[in-house]
């Protein structure tokens, strides 16, 4: 698909569409054909939006989110009486969200220089929405995190694949398909998780994830960065809590599902089950770091987390060749129960390096 056979002012259509829903009283818009996307759509409250076929593609040098909810980045969207709620993005017949060509925004560049947050680079970025669903996407070339949620719950995330952006460049400027852990300065686009859960989130299940990421497919992060602080809603529980993950089945270049917490973040009572490392003879990678991970050895927060503040978590029912073990573990943890974990193609079980259990 290329620029040329996309229609453009997407951003445009798809906010008329929403408008005449509200207006007409069905709380729904239908949307089909392909459009260049150069701008966000905010979606409303109690709204379904249905991707039918269509082909959304982010506009060559573009810097913004394809799809954030109504109240996003606004003052009342930092309050309870602020929250938007009951928003579907229901995709049908093959709907695809493309990030397009890289915009060259990193978490390196990105607040430099007149440059925008890395934030924007989200095809889809949710903040502060309580019940939500969105399922039956194809996402491809996600210039940062495909899907990104910020103190939201009740949520579903189903039937979602990804295909990461794949191209090195060399040191001689080729570029090539395929990347390695020891090629890491090449990668073209660094961080392009599948799905983020974030601070403040709770009561969210995510299932049935396919397709290859550059770095984690799922991830669950309890971090006090400069996004979380931008985008907190201060009466609300920081904590990362009651997640379910099952049915992953991707390939991913750091971990098929992550989780780490740290800075005082809870992260607990967390679910993943039926996780499969695809990446055996993948065109786009080689063998991943882990299969499911929790903890690190570095220090991303203030602190690293106490046991206290990482618990309650089962993982069973995990295939995979990560590099580095099918199950890692680092740093302060209790109540963590693991079962049937299988390493193949010669991996390890586990990466057991936890401080405290």
């Amino acid at each position: 698909m290329t620029e040329m056979q996309l229609r453009r002012d997407g951003a445009e259509y798809i906010t008329a569409q929403i408008a005449a829903g509200v207006a007409n009283g069905t709380r729904m818009a239908t949307i089909t054909g392909n459009w260049t996307m150069a701008r966000a759509v905010r979606i409303p409250g109690d709204f379904t939006l249905i991707l039918d076929g269509c082909y959304l593609q982010m506009a060559e040098g573009s810097f913004d989110n394809m799809f954030v909810n109504e109240r996003h980045d606004t003052d009342i969207g930092r309050t309870t009486v602020g929250t938007d709620r009951k928003i579907r993005i229901l995709g049908r017949n093959g709907a695809v969200l493309d990030g397009g060509v890289y915009n060259g925004l990193s978490e390196q560049n990105h607040l430099k220089d007149g440059r925008p947050p890395i934030w924007k680079n989200n095809l889809i970025l949710f903040t502060n929405v309580d019940g939500f669903e969105i399922s039956g996407l194809h996402c491809r070339n996600q210039r940062w995190w495909a899907l990104n949620f910020i103190y939201c719950g009740n949520g579903h995330l189903h039937e979602l694949d990804f295909c990461a952006c794949d191209i090195g460049i060399d040191r001689n400027g080729q570029v090539y398909h395929g990347l390695k852990h020891s090629w890491y300065k090449e990668i073209l686009v660094k961080n392009a998780d599948g799905i983020d859960i974030r601070q403040g989130c709770h009561d969210i299940v995510i299932e049935n994830i396919t397709g290859f990421t550059e770095d984690d497919s799922v991830a669950i992060t309890g971090l006090d960065w400069v996004m979380e602080r931008h985008f907190a809603v201060t009466e609300m529980c920081s904590d990362i809590c009651r997640i379910t993950v099952k049915n992953v089945a991707t390939a991913a270049l750091c971990a098929n599902v992550r989780m780490l917490n740290q800075g005082g973040i809870k992260l607990h009572d967390v679910l993943v089950e039926n996780v499969t490392d695809t990446s055996l003879d993948s065109p786009h990678m080689e063998r991943g770091g882990y299969g499911v991970r929790i903890g690190d050895k570095g220090l991303y927060g203030a602190r690293h987390a106490i046991a206290d503040e990482t618990y309650h978590i089962t993982i069973r029912n995990v295939r995979s060749r990560g590099k580095d073990g099918a199950v890692g573990l680092a740093g302060a943890m209790r109540d963590v129960c693991i079962e049937n974990i299988t390493a193949f193609a010669g991996a390890v079980v586990m990466e057991d390096l936890r401080t405290e259990k």
